[in-house]
């Protein structure tokens, strides 16, 4: 006597039977949104100070124009994504082109910045900015066709719904490529334009890196080289493979959120794209000891001088004017009011023609020109 027992195997649902490509694309796109969360948390403050500036620069209207159109790009694509009751046939062919003329925009936007950052550190010489807007321009046309060959990824119902190239045509990767070259020559010209600096004062490569934002564009520039490769050398399984858009929504957010910063770090004011940070330093060393300390002119070399509070106070302001363009302070970018910002007292000598000027490694001397006691009452005139 035999007996025929069976184990059937229970099947998944297709929101849980995923590929092992679209299982891979969800975990990127988790890690997407963690991203864009803490972004916008954390620069919630400074955007904040940013809003409280009265004057309404090119820039500024970019900076939370990016930060709304990155949120309703991204969070309506992931709950069509993560949705597990879309219908492919009549939902997702229906939302196919919401994600690619979305980010078509926010690529733009984010472009514009670089374009006009980027001609504002040259000071907007002729041919960088016919360069950088010549880029922009291709960045405009090829995104905008390109969207018109995107199409709805024909998965499983529960499945969700995602856009990719039409029969994942490897040259639908130019709708990457065009503003990965507008972000190549960004980095390249932020990095040369640094580099000069180091002409007029030697820092060390970490701190220029930090002081010009250069590891902003280095960011921006290695993620969209990735997101490029990934369209043209990946190759996928079937019709339904995503893989070739697996990098794209990372792309987009860390483009966003590192020109928000960009932004964010322009020393000065936001109007005509900013200030380069050292690009006054050579005409105001020229002059850093023509200032007398009370501009009353020279002084006899070698007496004793009385400054009042107000002298000295002059005095800092003109300091602090030469050495921020000089030196290099995280503090001061175009979040932080005229009010708040910081100023150090300086030392004051005297120079070899008797002038007073600044100088460090010493400590501030104090003299009591009278002692007065209080508790015996306020002295009076005599």
């Amino acid at each position: 006597m035999s007996s025929n027992t069976t184990d059937p195997t229970p099947s998944l649902p297709p929101s849980l039977d995923l590929p092992a490509h679209l299982s891979a694309q969800k975990y990127f796109f988790v890690c997407t949104l963690t991203v864009l969360a803490w972004d916008a948390l954390v620069l919630t403050p400074r955007s904040y100070k940013l809003g409280r500036l009265p004057k309404w620069p090119a820039l500024k209207a970019m900076y939370y124009f990016l930060q709304f159109w990155v949120l309703a790009d991204f969070v309506v694509t992931g709950v069509m994504f993560f949705s597990t009751t879309v219908i492919q046939d009549t939902d997702c062919v229906s939302f196919w082109p919401y994600e690619p003329i979305c980010t078509a925009v926010l690529l733009a936007v984010a472009s514009a910045v670089h374009v006009i950052r980027i001609s504002a550190i040259f000071d907007h010489i002729q041919n960088v900015r016919a360069t950088m807007w010549g880029l922009y321009a291709v960045q405009i046309v090829v995104t905008a066709i390109c969207c018109g060959f995107y199409r709805s990824v024909h998965l499983e119902d529960g499945q969700g719904c995602i856009a990719g190239p039409l029969n994942n045509a490897s040259w639908v990767g130019i709708y990457w490529l065009a503003p990965t070259l507008l972000y190549a020559t960004s980095f390249v010209l932020a990095a040369l334009r640094s580099i000069q600096t180091l002409k007029t004062k030697k820092v060390s490569y970490w701190r220029l890196m930090l002081r010009d934002g250069l590891n902003l564009y280095g960011a921006i520039l290695l993620v969209n080289l990735v997101n490029v490769l990934f369209y043209f050398i990946m190759t996928p399984t079937g019709p339904t493979d995503p893989i070739k858009t697996i990098v794209s929504s990372m792309a987009a957010v860390l483009t966003t959120t590192m020109s928000m910063r960009i932004i964010l770090s322009v020393r000065g004011d936001l109007a005509n794209g900013g200030t380069f940070s050292v690009s006054s330093h050579a005409a105001s060393s020229s002059g850093a000891n023509t200032h007398s300390l009370s501009g009353s002119g020279a002084r006899p070399r070698g007496g004793n001088h009385t400054f009042t509070l107000g002298d000295m106070r002059d005095a800092t302001v003109a300091v602090a004017g030469r050495k921020e363009g000089a030196e290099w302070d995280a503090d001061k970018n175009s979040v932080t009011p005229h009010e708040e910002s910081k100023v150090i007292l300086p030392i004051v000598g005297e120079d070899d023609g008797g002038i007073p000027r600044a100088r460090g490694g010493l400590g501030v001397q104090i003299t009591v020109d009278q002692q007065v006691e209080y508790d015996d009452g306020f002295p009076t005139r005599k």
